[in-house]
């Protein structure tokens, strides 16, 4: 049976994971690809990083943005999540703490859920520093949440 999920269990659904899918348009093309994310709950909003390219471009253009995430058991035991917001580029400070936020936030998920080790979060930063060119870091303040499951 699939049912909707309540807001609360759509945050929760965020707070627990960090791989999602996120969707943007460049030109008149849709684009969905995934992304490492945290999300914020202080502010209601996803934080992650990139480098130049194609995704940041095209979200500069247009801010609309939409994020998808989910946790999949089987074809019949799941939950989805789709979130809806706006894309906003960060800088300084502000940047440098909520990056500091998304790695935090990021190996305590992992270390909660799974037991992979932490060094790949290690080597995306030392990779993103040896290219010579400082991460864009990015905030998603979302402005609908809606989700489903199915259990059974």
């Amino acid at each position: 049976m699939i049912k909707d999920l309540g807001s609360r269990e759509c945050i929760q659904l965020l707070c627990d994971n960090y791989i999602g899918h996120l969707a943007y348009i460049a030109g008149e093309s849709p684009f969905v690809i995934p992304i490492t994310y945290y999300y914020d709950q202080a502010h209601n909003s996803i934080i992650s990083y990139s480098l130049e390219g194609h995704k940041i471009d095209a979200m500069r253009k247009n801010r609309s943005v939409s994020m998808e995430v989910d946790e999949i058991e089987s074809v019949n035991r799941w939950k989805s999540v789709l979130a809806h917001g706006q894309f906003e580029e960060l800088s300084g400070i502000d940047a440098k703490n909520l990056l500091h936020e998304f790695s935090k936030g990021v190996k305590e998920i992992i270390n909660r859920k799974e037991t992979k080790k932490l060094r790949f979060i290690s080597e995306f930063s030392s990779k993103l520093g040896a290219e010579g060119t400082s991460p864009i870091v990015y905030r998603i303040q979302l402005l609908g949440i809606t989700g489903k499951q199915r259990s059974g």
